[in-house]
């Protein structure tokens, strides 16, 4: 979706819908010290001689991790497809961090050694970082011009678990066909406020006929693929708890998440602010045993009570309830000028003013008279609405994960978190500013999202991990020179520093070089209980 809160679901529509109307780098020991580490790195065989532990590491295992039942090493004479030379290897799961070699057949990882490996095609990731593949799990659909953003950005799995527009069978139809498969895996959820419009249930709560409707829908969209549900209640607010807890049982019942775009954003409205919007979310998961999940959580339930919304959701966890959040690391957010987002009281609600939007792709702020004038035509717009310290704070939460919720289209009419979401985590907030480190920032790109999803989806059980016997979704990163490059005014800048990206073992991308020939992505589905 768009800026920060993606092109926010309006009405009956989908707030994309609404939306779219309207080589390789050198770097010292420093730098890489920088990103995370405190041990020495300086050739293949060089073990790890201490590391700093910050809330949420381990001490890094010695030993390279493994997939339970994977395959055993293949011979020391033995010849891999690929291997990826002298990076430091990370695996977000284990906590393995050390300098070594990572052997590739096919699409699996069959070896990771400090011993040298012979490839019939190799990689040089001298003072690179070799980490898995990121999973952002709040995208949308895979369209062919923004995969390759994402490719560029490290995405090797896009879900579109805020909603996806279409039924499973015709989403996973579409993006299977050999014209439209895309770079990078692919799947998503069940789109309440999509398939409410698709049955003609507007802006009215749903009867107990059309409850049920839904409910069988969602069903078969589990059978056809799909694993979770979606809501938005900030943009269809005339969706009720029997609606929403109907369908939550259903996903409860299959182990499916349910995915909420909160229904207030604001930390001020009596009744209508954050914290009854996450009272609401815990209640579900309450009544109905559903694991649930709060999507971009600094832009909607959190903005400007991150301590206590964080806190909330804390306690939740201690007294068993499944929970957990995303966000995106940028202090603005962005939606179309027609959407509920913007009703009068805008400024009370998120504390700024006309002069804190801009128009993406012109830098234009807006005034009383231009907010009139374009809100007519309900363009998109920049809302410069996030505290940095709230941004902070969610990246300092061990259990917030990381989401872009965008993909560009080719109107480049979007946030530039559909560009450089994962990228900018690494740049600025790692070796910039070292708010979290790198190992952290892994976790919640990589394994974080896949052990959010991964109990009745089987392929995310080797996804997010770099281990023997996991899937080769690999990215190679340049340390010194990760960073997002796109902005407001210009969306459609591909990410730099991720230097290599290998899909099923497949080369995706290496250096600058997009190979748009290679669209091995596969479809990411559930299994019905």
């Amino acid at each position: 979706m768009p800026p920060a809160d993606p092109p926010e679901r309006p009405s009956p529509i989908s707030r994309r819908t609404l939306l779219l109307g309207a080589g390789v780098g050198v770097v010292t020991v420093a730098v890489i010290a920088k990103l995370g580490t405190d041990t020495d790195h300086s050739s293949p065989s060089a073990a790890p001689t201490s590391h700093v532990q910050v809330k949420g590491e381990r001490t890094p295992p010695t030993t390279p991790p493994s997939i339970d039942g994977a395959a055993a090493p293949p011979p020391s004479d033995h010849v891999f497809d690929r291997v990826i030379r002298g990076g430091r290897v990370i695996d977000p799961d284990s906590g393995y961090d050390a300098v070594a070699n990572v052997g590739i057949d096919g699409g699996t990882i069959t070896a990771i050694s400090t011993d040298a490996l012979v490839g019939k095609t190799s990689i040089d990731a001298t003072n690179l970082v070799v980490a898995p593949g990121f999973i952002d799990l709040l995208s949308y659909e895979p369209n062919d011009y923004g995969s390759w953003f994402k490719i560029a950005d490290g995405v090797t799995t896009n879900l579109g678990m805020h909603g996806l527009n279409a039924p499973a069978k015709d989403f996973f139809n579409t993006y299977g066909s050999p014209a439209l498969r895309p770079p990078m895996h692919y799947g998503g959820a069940y789109d309440d406020s999509f398939m409410r419009d698709h049955l003609k249930v507007r802006t009215v709560a749903a009867t107990d006929k059309q409850i049920a409707t839904m409910v069988a829908q969602v069903e078969q969209s589990f059978a056809d693929g799909y694993i979770g549900v979606s809501f938005e209640p900030e943009y269809t607010p005339w969706v009720d708890d029997a609606e929403i807890n109907a369908m939550a049982t259903m996903a409860k019942s299959h182990e499916m998440p349910v995915m909420f775009h909160v229904r207030y954003s604001s930390p001020d409205d009596p009744g209508k602010n954050n914290a009854a919007a996450i009272a609401e979310v815990l209640q579900v998961a309450r009544t109905t045993g559903a694991s649930v999940h709060v999507d971009h959580i600094t832009s909607t339930g959190g903005t400007h009570t991150m301590p206590e919304t964080i806190a909330t959701l804390e306690q939740a966890r201690a007294d068993g309830i499944d929970v957990t959040a995303c966000m995106y690391p940028y202090d603005f957010w962005a939606t179309t000028l027609a959407s509920p987002r913007f009703a009068p009281g805008w400024q009370q609600r998120f504390r700024i003013s006309y002069n804190d939007l801009a128009v993406p792709g012109t830098g234009e702020r807006l005034t009383e008279a231009t907010f009139r004038k374009y809100q007519a035509q309900n363009k998109l717009v920049a809302a410069y609405a996030i505290p940095d310290e709230d941004v902070v704070i969610g990246l300092q939460t061990d259990w917030i994960m990381v989401g872009s919720d965008a993909i560009l289209e080719p109107s480049n009419n979007n946030h530039p978190r559909s560009t450089g979401c994962f990228t900018r985590l690494l740049g600025t907030y790692v070796r910039d500013r070292g708010v979290l480190s790198l190992p952290q920032a892994l976790a919640k790109m990589t394994i974080l999202p896949a052990r959010r999803l991964e109990k009745r989806v089987p392929m995310l059980a080797k996804k997010g991990r770099l281990q023997i016997g996991a899937d080769a979704d690999i990215n190679v990163i340049d340390p010194a020179t990760v960073s997002d490059t796109s902005t407001v005014d210009n969306p459609a800048q591909m990410a730099k520093g991720i230097n290599y990206v290998l899909v099923m073992g497949h080369l995706v991308k290496e250096g600058a070089t997009l190979h748009k020939d290679v669209r091995v992505g596969e479809p990411i589905k559930g299994q019905l209980i």
